[in-house]
């Protein structure tokens, strides 16, 4: 029953893993989203004839490989043919062959020495051949860029001989593509692209005594490799409508009717570039989620080492106030009361006050990791819990932790970092050549006022007319 499941589930899985049984005949190419958008582009005034001479691979990148070098290119050596459908599928453009334009001369002179032997002793035979076109933009550029393992990570999890993992690598292709006038070899207008392609890998498996002297084992997994041919075909295809945008956009060529300039897809492109400045190289929006201001409220949970043996963790609270200057830098003023004790023969209710520095290294995701660190004061309340009549202790604290915003107002944080006390005596024995310490955690929430604090990423889209 147990290898009949195994195969009922195996059955179950081949059609999400697509394993290739048997063979396929041949298909006409995919389509990309990018195909569909040049096709919806408006049409324009008049197509503009243009030369590709070269559009090359620039990178001098191979292939990534674990196992050895790698002689094959990352990305193709057939750009130019991609752009040349590219500019073909936008209507906006007739290129005209350049990329093997002897092959054309040659051919032409074979037809007009043919028609010369065969129209000899007739004078009135036309063997001239029709003039070649003549581009007046010349497209330049190329594939500037393969960034291999811009990211890399995964996750597992395996216990008792069963688990399963998974794993992903993104690496980034960067087009660049300009347009040069024939007439003064000026350059009209320069764009570039990128796109990110993913490798994903995920695996199950099993390895198991069932009973004595039998084993199982069954492994399961599927690798799905996104195909750098599509990827750079995307990027090529938006680097065609940005020039075709940003032409319109500088009167470089014109759209059939002047009323297309709210066409959905330019309306999409210039929103999409108004938010570059905002957006970092992996699609993350750069708007610091964070305000000013924040109030902060939580627990004080004190775990004291100092002379008394068999220290014990004790609850109290704390509030604050942070001001951040910076999406990644906050300045913070704590106050807290809490307890400091061991088991036996030592007690005492604490406060302190004490200053800091907060950095997010994440500051505009959900999710960030923090370092804290600060100086500060301590004292022991000896009458009551808000009594500071007793002798005051300097310290410093340096500490990790994270924050997860729950809202724009309110983000839940954890954290725990280490207080060291410039005395040995504040547990009122003074003993060995170490002073006392004592750890701190954490748990509370962050309430956010004002205004949001301005990314370091200021900009203003202008262009000149």
């Amino acid at each position: 029953m147990l290898l009949l499941g195994g195969l009922l589930l195996c059955q179950a899985c081949s059609s999400f893993m697509r394993q290739p049984i048997q063979p396929t005949q041949a298909r006409l190419g995919e389509e990309t989203q990018g195909t569909i958008t040049l096709k919806s582009l408006p049409a324009p005034k008049d197509p503009i004839v243009v030369a590709v001479y070269k559009f090359r691979d620039q990178t001098g990148q191979y292939k990534p490989s674990e196992n050895g070098t790698s002689w094959s290119t990352a990305v193709t050596q057939g750009a130019t043919t991609i752009l040349v459908k590219a500019l073909e599928d936008s209507g906006w453009f007739v290129p005209i062959e350049r990329e093997n334009v002897s092959n054309l001369l040659n051919e032409r002179k074979i037809i007009r020495s043919s028609r010369k032997q065969f129209n000899q002793g007739n004078d009135n035979a036309v063997s001239s051949l029709p003039a070649l076109l003549y581009a007046g933009v010349i497209l330049e550029g190329g594939i500037i860029s393969y960034d291999a393992n811009v990211i890399t990570g995964g996750a597992g999890l395996r216990y008792f001989g069963a688990g399963g993992s998974n794993q992903y690598r993104q690496d980034r292709v960067t087009v660049y593509l300009r347009a040069v006038s024939t007439s003064n070899g000026k350059v009209l207008k320069t764009v570039y692209t990128s796109k990110t392609i993913l490798s994903q890998a995920v695996d199950v498996g099993l390895f198991r005594f069932v009973r004595f002297g039998r084993l199982m084992e069954a492994e399961m997994g599927f690798t799905y490799n996104e195909p750098s041919e599509m990827a750079v075909t995307e990027a090529i295809e938006k680097a065609v409508l940005s020039l075709i945008v940003e032409g319109i956009e500088d009167n470089l060529w014109s759209l059939k009717e002047a009323r297309q300039i709210v066409h959905k897809t330019i309306l999409d492109y210039k929103k999409e570039r108004e938010q570059i400045p905002q957006t970092d190289m992996f699609g993350r929006s750069l708007n610091n989620r964070r305000r000013k201001l924040s109030i902060d409220a939580g627990t004080a949970n004190l775990l004291y080492n100092g002379d008394y043996p068999n220290p014990l963790l004790r609850t109290g609270a704390e509030i604050g106030l942070t001001y951040s200057s910076s999406p990644y830098l906050g300045w913070s003023l704590q106050y807290g009361i809490s307890e400091m004790s061991a088991e036996k023969f030592y007690r005492s209710d604490v406060s302190y006050l004490e200053g800091g520095l907060t950095y997010r290294f994440l500051p505009f995701d959900v999710i960030t990791p923090v370092a804290t660190a600060g100086v500060g004061l301590m004292t022991e309340n000896i009458q009551s819990r808000f009594d500071y009549s007793g002798d005051f202790y300097t310290k410093a604290h340096l500490g990790m932790g994270l924050e997860y915003m729950l809202n724009d107002y309110i983000g839940f944080r954890l954290t725990a970092d280490y207080n060291y006390l410039f005395s040995d005596a504040i547990d009122q024995v003074e003993q060995g050549k170490y002073n006392d310490f004592y750890w701190r955690g954490n748990i509370g929430f962050r309430f956010y006022l004002g205004d949001k604090v301005s990314s370091k990423r200021k900009f203003e889209y202008k262009r000149e007319r």
